[in-house]
């Protein structure tokens, strides 16, 4: 069985002092490059937004930020602008080992739609690519850390679990937003999906 780590958003928008700051979002850097050496391929993923992204609160007119609207795809809701493609925020935490990626796979480019998956976009039916890629290098077996458990990291690892492959995520190595209860029913779900949790 061929393995893969898949590092979730490890941007300074979602580490302390960013636009979309996890709480100790950075604190998992030092583990994650740790972890690296173990697996035999390392993805990356990173947010990469236009200005004037639709899922920023500041292009709709009277809405703040964590409001909820409906999309074309279904609910969604509105962020800080955050990790604005070539911005400093946009850029991976300096301390996270970047040299050791196989593959970076940005996400959330297209204006129209957000995208919290490594797999999917919102829509839950616009591939990323990345699933393509790990085909074709035979790998089906996922370990999952990063930002933020309860968005990314929960979406990425549903979708891959229902995509076939074997899903761990590294439960010391993730941080979450915990947005009225979001963390727990993100775990929840997991779950529910086969998600193991280590």
């Amino acid at each position: 069985m061929t393995t893969a780590l898949i590092v979730i958003d490890m941007q300074n928008d979602f580490c302390p002092g960013g636009a979309l700051a996890v709480p100790e979002g950075d604190s998992i850097v030092p583990g994650i490059n740790a972890l690296m050496a173990q697996f035999p391929a390392v993805i990356l993923t990173q947010d990469w937004h236009p200005a004037g992204h639709s899922s920023f609160a500041s292009s709709h007119d009277g809405k703040a930020p964590f409001d909820m609207v409906d999309m074309p795809y279904g609910p969604q809701v509105l962020w800080p602008d955050h990790c604005v493609q070539g911005s400093q925020g946009a850029a991976f935490h300096e301390g996270l080992d970047t040299d050791r990626a196989d593959l970076i796979i940005r996400k959330g480019y297209n204006p129209a739609i957000d995208s919290y998956s490594a797999f999917f976009e919102n829509d839950h039916a616009t591939p990323t690519g990345l699933h393509g890629y790990l085909q074709t290098r035979g790998i089906d077996n996922l370990t999952m850390v990063g930002l933020a458990t309860d968005f990314c990291v929960n979406f990425s690892a549903v979708d891959a679990a229902k995509l076939g492959y074997r899903v761990t995520v590294r439960q010391d190595l993730v941080r979450g937003i915990d947005l009225d209860g979001s963390l727990d029913a993100a775990l929840k779900g997991m779950r529910e999906a086969g998600v193991v949790f280590a």
